[in-house]
């Protein structure tokens, strides 16, 4: 009792920390965020539920699942608009991560389902995708409830005496799985159907359970589907008459189709993506993938519940790879899978023993400490590492790779003592806090030594109260993502600043672009790190046709 009191706490503080901790560590990150925020905000304050808007305008490129749950969040912490606007996806995540979790306790045992609970919520991956507010993560959670209710109703949960609801109330599987196949149409659209229905197609190809597989029609799934899922795009198609046209055209399938959105990355560019979403595990994840694929060839067979997470995550990773627009959120999906299949062969498959995954994770570990040692301490090799100015960048490298080269040693060890509980238990616990000891430190690191770099919210903290409220303030060659960001927190859009609507009022720029502006006035630093170099420049417009300087930039205490 007290070991799984000991598991239980460890892997509760692991799911917090990894999924909920430091959700507002970082301003609103790349130009997706602070739009999808921005539309989630006025949902909550406009009380209209139907029509996302960003700016007052209608915009269409995505469904209203991770809208409606920011809003709500937005009514609870209006003041804490990153953590509102992010917990829908932390939330999601963790939705996504127990239902594997109790798939894997009854299929696999409770060991592997411990090691699902351990190793996916500190993959990269899902840390990332936890902490962005994105339709990537209620995607990829609610299709992931949405195939373990798949794989019940195909027959490939064993009957157990101990917890007989489910045997005997097979409607309520067959309603959640229409439930949450049709939260995942409304958290990113019809996809969802696609991944789903090609992924059991394969399933039934490959196992000959044909039969087994139209158990998903069900009458019951198929109502409670639409029930879902319909209402909205009825709706919103009634009061927008280009909705159909804007959302399921262009950005469904002239996205999918066409390079017309420029994302274009070769077909095999998910490879490394999933190499990355793994880490710390990546080294652990291609010894078990190898070893699989030579034991599949051999025996030419596979147990049927693996078979199905297993073309889930082929299939997932095709469909994107077709894609003409690639980004690396598409492939989010097949993660948690992967995961299934990672945290099965390291318990103990026949093609996989413990030993193998032990001498694997102590390979790992030393690679990475080998990386972190580089990287603090070397200066040859890349110029990112050469000098003074890129200090933090090393200091992040360093602490990053220790941490992944430590955590992975005591993982190893962990692996590698079977059958002692607590020294297992010993070793497992000092690598998850060696990993989360990363995450609660690093990011407040990071924001110590003004590296935040990555959000516009550095732009809106250190502009004067008098530019935040003046209505002539315009922006000049500047980011999609500082703007986007810097419209959100201002709360209203910037407009761009051009010659011909030089005004009384300021023009926020990057620093690259002052003397492109042709003008006899000093630029203003708004932002300072310890060597002065700064991103953004602020200057002031006085008159028609001449700017005014607010100062030359000296340095604030």
């Amino acid at each position: 009792m007290a070991q799984r009191i000991g598991w239980a706490l460890l892997i509760a503080a692991t799911l917090y920390i990894c999924y909920f901790s430091n959700l507002n560590a970082l301003g609103f990150v790349g130009p997706d965020e602070p739009r999808y925020a921005w539309i989630a905000r006025d949902m909550a304050e406009s009380g209209d539920w139907v029509t996302p808007r960003l700016y007052g305008r209608p915009w269409f490129e995505k469904p209203p699942l991770l809208y409606w749950g920011g809003a709500i969040f937005f009514k609870v912490m209006p003041s804490q608009p990153e953590i509102a606007a992010r917990l829908p996806s932390a939330i999601c995540a963790l939705l996504a991560t127990l239902a594997l979790a109790w798939f894997a306790w009854r299929t696999y045992g409770e060991e592997c389902a411990r090691w699902l609970l351990l190793l996916l919520p500190t993959s990269v991956g899902m840390i990332g995708f936890s902490h962005a507010c994105a339709t990537d993560m209620p995607f990829a959670g609610m299709l992931t409830i949405a195939l373990v209710c798949a794989a019940v109703i195909l027959g490939l949960v064993p009957a157990n005496d101990s917890t007989p609801i489910l045997p005997r109330t097979p409607w309520l599987v067959v309603i959640l799985f229409g439930f949450f196949l049709g939260l995942a149409v409304l958290a990113k659209g019809p996809a969802a159907l696609i991944l789903t229905g090609g992924a059991v197609f394969f399933w039934a190809l490959f196992t000959k359970c044909w039969r087994n597989s139209l158990r998903l029609l069900h009458p019951a799934a198929i109502v409670t589907f639409c029930a879902t899922a319909l209402p909205w795009y009825i709706l919103c198609a009634r009061r927008n008459p280009d909705f159909f046209r804007i959302f399921i055209i262009e950005h469904n399938f002239k996205r999918y189709l066409t390079p017309e959105f420029q994302h274009i990355q070769p077909f095999w560019f998910y490879g490394p993506v999933v190499l990355i979403a793994f880490l710390p595990w990546t080294f652990l994840l291609l010894a078990s993938g190898l070893g699989g694929l030579r034991q599949l060839w051999r025996n030419r067979q596979v147990a049927a519940a693996s078979c199905l997470f297993l073309t889930w995550s082929v299939f997932c990773l095709l469909f994107f790879s077709a894609s003409k627009s690639k980004l690396p959120g598409y492939i989010l999906p097949a993660i948690p899978a992967i995961a299934l299949l990672l945290a099965y062969s390291t318990t103990g498959v026949r093609w996989f023993s413990r030993e193998s995954a032990a001498r694997v994770l102590f390979l790992q570990g030393f690679s990475y400490l080998a990386l972190a040692w580089w990287a603090r301490f070397s200066e040859s090799g890349s110029s990112a590492f050469r000098g003074h100015s890129h200090w933090a960048i090393r200091l992040f490298v360093f602490l990053t790779c220790g941490a992944f080269g430590l955590s992975s040693l005591f993982a190893g060890m962990a692996v590698y003592i079977r059958g002692r509980a607590w020294p297992q238990f010993s070793f497992m616990s000092a690598s998850i806090l060696v990993f989360v000891g990363l995450m609660l430190l690093v990011p407040r690191a990071l924001e110590r030594t003004h590296y935040d770099l990555l959000s516009g919210r550095d732009v809106w903290k250190t502009l004067p109260s008098e530019v935040r409220l003046s209505p002539g303030l315009r922006v000049f060659a500047l980011r999609r993502s500082d703007r986007y960001a810097l419209n959100f927190y201002l709360r209203r859009e910037v407009l761009d600043w051009t010659e011909d609507e030089i005004q009384d009022g300021f023009v926020v720029t990057d620093r690259k672009w002052c003397r492109d502006l042709s003008t006899q006035s000093s630029c203003r630093d708004l932002w300072w790190n310890s060597e002065g170099i700064t991103p953004w420049l602020l200057l002031k417009i006085s008159r028609p046709g001449s700017l005014g300087g607010l100062g030359s930039g000296r340095k604030p205490n």
